[in-house]
């Protein structure tokens, strides 16, 4: 990096911890240092922790967490990873119609997924003596909604991570005479490892810190997120020679994949069909005829047409802002050759809304923009402010996204274009509109909606 490009780059690099600082760390830390107060705003040290930890139910919600989002996980990930090799390493058909299908549940907030499986397999659902197990409240419950809601997330982690794999390693193993499960193992799961382990992390976290499958459909089962709520209630693999790897046909495997495809893609459109198809009747489940009579905003609590169009808003302003700025802090993180001190506590901050359950961080916001003190108490009660508390609050998997594509791009460009005197902020232009790095922005959109 040219000396001219120092400053250019340490000032953005600041901006970005500033922004993340007052957008993440800054009310979290808030809510951290609240809880060393008791409710009459003296000092209380860690008598809150003592009080809570002393609870006899803690021990088993920290076990039910832990497993449920464990195994959660692991099945989400296994499910995406296997989705993912289908739609970019094979020619099996009707791969745009799939992915389209598998990334549908991003449309919807997690609490939907949820809802869906009662009116199927609740007391009163459609298909309630289907299962194998005695009731779709619990934990089956919690680990099913919780697999249908976070497979899209994983799934996007996955095709950034399969879809740059190098053409070339694929023939020189072919030209070896290896087959498509030697390949597989040598070639393909090597490359994409961090894909793999990230999207474990992400899904993980995710689950570990939701509130809506486990609140609607977990029955008696106890998680950390509901306990919080109980809590506030009462008180490199694409180089700059790399080819793109283009499948060959192979009529068994793609056949096997389009079954496999298939089977998850019906199930995905059967939980979501079957929400539209309760919106749309009557009076669920006595009356099953069709009507609009639920979509009649104005004659509904909450604020009626005037709270559609702000949702819309919403959604609008977190896909902007949250593209921007995933896409810059993880390009600062990942490709700067200088201030290492720096990119890892920008990388620190932008993780740490995923250990962070949503309505802990809408009460950080609330403690932190609603002090008098603080110069942004103007923001507090408005829109704009409800773009950001979202836009932090779903920031870390977007955030990781970028970087598992950017990951996949090998120093040499950077590199490459120092060599050339191109200035880093064009370098970082041209990797912004790369198609490589536009899969993340794709969920801001959908995912813009308060928890």
């Amino acid at each position: 990096m040219r000396t001219g490009e120092r400053a250019p780059l340490a000032l953005l690099l600041g901006a970005g911890l500033l922004v993340l600082s007052v957008g993440i760390a800054l009310p979290v830390g808030s809510l951290l240092a609240m809880s060393f107060y008791a409710a009459d705003g003296s000092f209380a040290g860690l008598s809150n922790f003592n009080s809570y930890f002393g609870s006899p139910n803690v021990g088993r919600s920290l076990f039910n967490s832990l497993y449920l989002s464990a195994l959660s996980a692991v099945i989400s990930v296994v499910l995406a990873y296997g989705y993912a090799y289908a739609l970019t390493q094979t020619c099996m058909p009707g791969r745009r119609f799939f992915r389209a299908v598998a990334l549908l549940p991003i449309l919807a907030p997690s609490l939907l997924m949820a809802i869906s499986l009662i009116y199927l397999f609740g007391n009163q659902g459609l298909l309630k003596n289907v299962l194998g197990f005695e009731s779709i409240y619990g934990p089956p419950g919690i680990v099913i909604g919780s697999v249908l809601w976070t497979l899209p997330h994983a799934l996007l982690i996955m095709l950034t991570a399969l879809a740059t794999s190098d053409g070339r390693l694929h023939e020189a193993a072919a030209s070896l005479g290896s087959g498509r499960w030697r390949i597989f193992r040598t070639v393909t799961l090597p490359a994409s490892r961090y894909g793999l382990l990230i999207s474990l992390v992400v899904v993980f976290v995710m689950v570990l810190t939701d509130f809506g499958v486990p609140k609607v459909i977990g029955g008696n089962t106890q998680v950390l997120a509901t306990d919080i709520y109980k809590q506030v209630i009462q008180g490199a693999a694409l180089t700059v020679r790399a080819v793109p790897y283009q499948p060959k046909a192979w009529g068994r495997l793609d056949g096997a994949m389009l079954l496999y495809c298939s089977v998850i893609a019906l199930l995905l459109i059967g939980v979501m069909g079957v929400a539209v198809f309760a919106a749309l009747a009557t009076y669920w489940p006595y009356n099953l005829a069709p009507s609009f009579n639920n979509f009649r905003f104005d004659m509904l609590d909450g604020g009626g047409w005037a709270s559609y169009g702000n949702s819309i808003k919403l959604a609008l302003g977190c896909a902007v802002l949250g593209a921007l700025l995933t896409f810059l802090s993880a390009y600062l993180v990942e490709k700067p050759r200088r201030y290492a001190g720096g990119r890892s506590l920008l990388n620190a901050v932008a993780s740490l809304p995923m250990a962070v359950p949503g309505l802990a961080l809408g009460l950080g916001y609330i403690l932190f923009f609603n002090a008098g003190w603080n110069p942004l108490h103007g923001l507090y009660g408005s829109l704009s402010l409800l773009i950001i508390c979202t836009v932090a609050h779903f920031y870390s998997v977007a955030h990781v996204t970028q970087l598992a594509a950017l990951r996949q791009l090998d120093p040499e460009y950077e590199l490459v274009a120092a060599s050339l005197g191109v200035p880093f902020w064009i370098t970082l232009w041209r990797k912004a509109t790369s198609p490589t790095t536009s899969s993340a922005p794709a969920i801001w959109p959908a995912q813009s909606r308060a928890r």
